[in-house]
Parts: structure tokens; sequence; C-alpha cells
């Protein structure tokens, strides 16, 4: 039987660069790149749902529930067969997410959504979190003209409460995250980020 694969989360805000980054290290790790919402058939459905500003507007506790569907769905369809298989998965977001966004972002109670995030994972677990943080006025330059989504067109407030949750999370469990700074040149940030990655796990 293999050996379990490890898995790597990248969190951050909108505009931080989190899934470039994601991108160049699962190419550089030969690793599997996956991302969420919308990593499976199901959850491409429900990323449409959760973030077409077009659609009706959905309440706090549905977003946070359809969010954990989409992460179910990734665990059992995606993330733990390749684990399972040997193989290491970068993916783009996890349960992290669900925390700063509907937790600090929407107000949500973060210990009863932990409880949901942790059900939905159902045991598991990045081996490693990288933070890629910038502030909100890079992050919002980065974004642009481009049309945003649902929680992309929230105001400022949103963003700092939700940057503010990464923070907050990341210096609680210091074991498992990192923090990169996410304001230099892609491939400065990329080269921080594979440090972090190989400190932290070694190669594949």
């Amino acid at each position: 039987m293999a050996d379990r694969g490890r898995l790597i989360a990248l969190e951050g805000i909108d505009g931080c660069g989190k899934t470039t980054q994601a991108h160049r290290l699962a190419e550089r790790l030969g690793a599997l790149y996956t991302a969420e919402p919308g990593g499976t058939p199901l959850g491409s459905r429900l990323r449409a749902v959760l973030l077409d500003p077009a659609l009706p507007a959905i309440s706090a506790r549905s977003e946070a529930l359809l969010m954990a569907a989409d992460r179910a769905e990734h665990v059992d369809r995606v993330i733990r067969p390749a684990l399972e298989a040997g193989r290491w998965v970068v993916t783009d977001r996890f349960s992290g997410s669900t925390l700063a966004y509907q937790g600090y972002g929407r107000g949500l109670a973060v210990e009863d959504l932990g409880v949901v995030v942790a059900w939905a994972a159902d045991g598991t677990e990045p081996d490693l979190v990288v933070l890629v943080d910038v502030p909100l006025t890079v992050a919002r330059a980065r974004l642009g003209s481009t049309r945003p989504d649902r929680l992309e067109g929230l105001d400022e407030s949103f963003h700092d409460r939700v940057r503010r949750g990464f923070l907050a999370l990341a210096a609680a469990d210091p074991a498992r995250w990192v923090v990169v700074d996410g304001t230099g040149a892609p491939d400065e940030v990329e080269a921080e980020v594979a440090r972090a990655s190989t400190a932290r796990l070694g190669a594949p």
C-alpha cells in the first residue's frame, strides 16, 4: 500500500494571489491541484449558487452549509482518494476559508461553525496551511475592474474581518499554519511558499 500523501491548503483573501501560488506549488511538487468551491461536478453547481451575484441572495447559515456540502463532496471524491493513493494534493481553499468568510466575515459563531466544518471534512485536515497575506489595498488593486462574484463584491469591512480571521486562525495553530507575505512578485512569493512547504513537510 502506498504511503498516505500530504494535503497542503492555500488560503487568503480574494486578490491575495493564492490561486497562482497553489498552481505553482502543485506543479513544483508534482501534486494534484484542486480548488474550492467547485472541485467536483456537484461542487461546480454549488459554486454557481454560492458566488453568482445574479442569483438570489442566500442567508449566512445557508451559505455556510452549502460550503460544507461542497467540501464533503470534494473530500470524498477528490482529496481522500488521492491521499490514500499516496499522492500529494494542493487545494486552493479548504476549511480555513469557511471559518474566515462565513465565521469572521459573516459573523457566524466560529466555534459552532468549526463543528460543521470538521464534520464535513470527515477527519481530513491539511498537513500544512499556507496563508498568503496581503493588505486589502493590494488585494483590491489586483482584482481591478474584473466583475466581482458575490463575496468579492462585499464591502471592505467584510474583507477586513475575513483577513483578520485568517490571521487569527494562523496564530491559533502555528504548528499547521504558516503566513507568507504575498505582496512581492509572484516568483518571490513562490520561493517563500516552496521554502515553507519543504521546511514543514519535506519533499514528495
